[in-house]
């Protein structure tokens, strides 16, 4: 038996002012809204790509995949 899927809950905590338009796109791609804002997403090679593209203005963290799957933005 496979141990349960990881998810990623990512919160924005720096605002995307003055930064590149691929950060940007980047931000927005992961579904956050500004700071304050998170999603839960799959634990997956292309997120952890996203993430890392923009890791400086979020915080990661790490949930079992119980965790409710859906997009909220606060």
């Amino acid at each position: 038996m496979s141990a349960p899927l990881k998810k990623l809950l990512v919160t924005q905590t720096h605002s995307v002012i003055g930064q590149t338009k691929a950060m940007r796109v980047t931000i927005r791609g992961l579904g956050l809204k500004g700071p304050g804002s998170h999603v839960t997403v799959d634990n997956t090679p292309s997120f952890r790509g996203a993430i890392k593209k923009v890791i400086h203005l979020l915080t990661v963290t790490e949930v079992d995949a119980g965790v409710s799957s859906d997009k909220k933005a606060s």
